[in-house]
């Protein structure tokens, strides 16, 4: 099956993920898709990840959801910014606080995927992926 927006889909399946408690959920793997979930281990939002079968076409990434308790997610919210359809791009001085300043923007930069608070200290704009909370 062709996605034609594989950020909206991997947000997609951790959400259907996260909604009926699973503790793991494999995305088919990009360059992007890794630096994302690089970015949601380092905040905390999941307890971790993994490739398997790097390298090859079938390669996919195992992301282990992180919950507080059985029924308390770390992720309470995951929304798709910028689309395919209408791409949005912010400079430094627009870069949003999130769920006031609990959640985590990514944006994609010129120096690569980060963190919105990153990218403002870096000062740096770019394409505003999405945002967790």
């Amino acid at each position: 099956m062709i996605v034609t927006d594989p950020i909206a889909d991997m947000l997609t399946r951790m959400r259907n993920a996260i909604t009926v408690r699973h503790e793991t959920v494999e995305i088919p793997a990009s360059k992007m898709k890794i630096e994302m979930a690089k970015i949601l281990k380092g905040e905390g939002f999941i307890e971790g990840y993994e490739l398997v079968h790097s390298g090859t076409i079938n390669a996919f990434i195992r992301v282990h959801l992180h919950y507080r308790s059985k029924t308390d997610p770390a992720i309470n919210g995951l929304k798709r910014v910028s689309k395919p359809g209408l791409r949005v791009y912010v400079q430094k001085k627009e870069i949003p606080r999130y769920y006031g300043g609990m959640g985590v923007s990514i944006l994609s930069t010129s120096e690569g995927v980060m963190t919105g608070k990153k990218a403002w200290r870096k000062g740096l704009g770019g394409e505003l992926l999405c945002y967790v909370w």
